[in-house]
């Protein structure tokens, strides 16, 4: 069954091959727009189920104000953002703001599909590599945290902190439980509650979150 798309690129030729492509598999295609920032306004009024947000330079600051507007205002709609995997840290800026997933903008056209049927199913997309690779990049340590990361580290207890840990390291439920010697439903709350706390939808999040603000440095020096 076919997927309802929004098809957004800072390229618009881009957009409108991806488009044509996924219409062809079967998908419905319910607008095609460029620039991404343009996203947010394509979104409005349409019932979509996957935006693809096609990003030039993710690293660019307000790269994503659109995929943050969209997370606003229709939560309901998984975004999937294509872009370079060079500048790493640009890959973790797009799930600090909400996206569903990350494809390199270079993939097969199957790559893009599978994304689309893992963010409609409600699980996060992104390549193992991709993810590996952007917090490789982001753990490097840091001359100073910011004031972001104190505040976050703050309101975190011990435990969650060791929890935390734990998730950017890509360890499930049942790892973190047997890791620290818990039960698994006491593993299930801790990360709930730090979900809560770091205002994320997801533990791919949280890490993102996390390696953006500083957190996990500061973590480690603690």
């Amino acid at each position: 069954m076919g997927v309802r798309l929004v098809v957004v690129d800072d390229h618009r030729l881009l957009a409108e091959a991806l488009a044509t492509a996924l219409q062809l598999r079967g998908h419905r295609v319910l607008a095609v727009g460029s620039p991404a920032a343009s996203a947010a306004d394509l979104v409005a009024g349409r019932r979509p189920e996957v935006c693809l947000l096609g990003v030039a330079a993710p690293a660019d600051p307000g790269a994503f104000d659109g995929l943050r507007r969209i997370r606003r205002e229709r939560p309901e709609v998984a975004v999937i953002v294509l872009g370079p995997v060079g500048e790493l840290r640009g890959v973790a800026g797009a799930f600090a703001s909400g996206a569903a997933g990350y494809v390199p903008s270079d993939e097969r056209i199957e790559v893009v599909e599978r994304a689309i049927a893992r963010a409609r199913a409600g699980e996060a997309a992104v390549a193992v590599e991709v993810l590996r690779g952007a917090f490789d990049q982001l753990l490097r340590p840091a001359a100073e945290p910011d004031d972001e990361a104190v505040r976050l580290l703050r309101l975190l207890t011990r435990r969650e902190v060791q929890v935390l840990a734990r998730i950017a390291d890509g360890e499930d439920t049942a790892a973190i439980a047997a890791g620290m010697r818990i039960a698994a439903s006491t593993a299930r709350t801790h990360v709930q509650r730090v979900l809560m706390k770091l205002g994320a939808r997801t533990r791919l999040e949280a890490a993102a979150v996390a390696a953006r603000t500083g957190l996990l440095d500061r973590m480690a020096r603690g």
